[in-house]
């Protein structure tokens, strides 16, 4: 059943550990109590912060309507054909434990994505990806339920619209749907495995292995996140704070010749820049102001260095960073995170 909360505090469902307050809450942990949550929240029109993990949002002042915190739990699995299978997650798993349970069963395809933080439902929103694999590249579908018809309507991967770190559901679809569960077409055998991308082969060497299974690589991806990005339960962050910036490739061969060294992804007529390179060489990587800085060790993160900053505190921050790469770079870089 359903129980309202008033007045709770928000600082243990955000990983920044900012300390905000909402005026009500809830828990939900099936679709009848997420219906009654949604129907409360409607009767007093009231704005609706649903909460995953809380790895994605910074909270920059206290919340004025219902949070929901979604914790619905199970996976399930299905046999497609003989080389894979199709595996329900429901929105509130923890991803990372989601990962480990595919490869603990042999089923291949996210092990690039290990250690990502947040939940399942919040994965296909913004199409999480990391060392050349992305969500879209496994997803076969979702179900989401419609917050103004309470339809529970499925979308497959063209309805989705996935693109770089967005999707239909952070563009159209922003604050229409609540995501009930993904599914995703995971290989059996014959994996397709994917090393070369960042640091994976080299550390796959490092420990002493030439032909990875998924499991290694999963290994491998966990000790290189490890040993750049801070642990959210012991410093404050949201991971990667912002995009990778994706610009003409005409503005990066002008940039190429005052900034030599710039790394680069081209894709024909556009150019993917890695947004942690412009922030390290604005002068920004470890820098602290405040109770905010950016991680010593991977400048796309901005951590909560204190356990002491407000939402504010790291916006401000953020937006520094923000004007600094753009008047040395002329990129302007766009939060990845959600601001609250």
């Amino acid at each position: 059943m359903m129980t309202i909360q008033e007045n709770i505090s928000l600082q243990p469902y955000n990983t920044f550990g900012v300390a905000t307050n909402t005026h009500f809450f809830t828990e939900i942990t099936n679709v009848e109590e997420l219906k009654s949550a949604l129907t409360f929240a409607k009767e007093k029109e009231l704005p609706l912060l649903l909460l995953g993990g809380g790895s994605n949002i910074l909270l920059t002042k206290d919340f004025e309507g219902l949070a929901i915190k979604l914790s619905l739990k199970g996976i399930s699995t299905q046999e497609n054909d003989e080389n894979s299978v199709l595996v329900t997650a429901e929105a509130g798993e923890n991803w990372h434990q989601f990962v480990l349970w595919c490869l603990d069963h042999q089923y291949g395809g996210l092990e690039n994505l290990s250690l990502i933080p947040g939940n399942v439902g919040t994965s296909p929103m913004q199409n999480i990806g990391a060392y050349g694999t992305e969500i879209k590249d496994t997803f076969f579908e979702c179900t989401a339920l419609n917050i103004e018809t309470f339809n529970i309507e499925t979308f497959n991967k063209e309805q989705c619209q996935f693109g770089y770190r967005e999707s239909f559901f952070k563009r159209e679809g922003k604050n229409k749907y609540v995501i009930l569960n993904v599914t995703f077409q995971l290989t059996t055998q014959h994996h397709k495995t994917s090393v070369e991308y960042g640091a994976i082969q080299s550390e796959l060497e490092e420990m002493g292995i030439s032909t990875p299974t998924i499991q290694d690589i999963s290994n491998a991806v966990i000790r290189i996140r490890q040993s750049k990005l801070p642990d959210p339960k012991l410093i404050g962050n949201a991971g990667s704070f912002f995009k990778n910036p994706v610009i003409p490739t005409s503005l990066y061969e002008t940039l190429k010749q005052k900034f030599e060294n710039m790394p680069a992804y081209p894709n024909g007529e556009f150019t993917k820049v890695p947004a942690g390179w412009l922030i390290e060489h604005s002068g920004w990587k470890g820098k602290q102001i405040g109770n905010v800085a950016s991680h010593a060790k991977q400048a796309l993160v901005i951590i909560n260095a204190t356990g002491e900053a407000s939402g504010q505190e790291i916006f401000d921050f953020s937006t520094q960073i923000i004007d600094s790469v753009k008047s040395q770079y002329s990129i302007e870089l766009e939060r990845e995170v959600n601001i609250i």
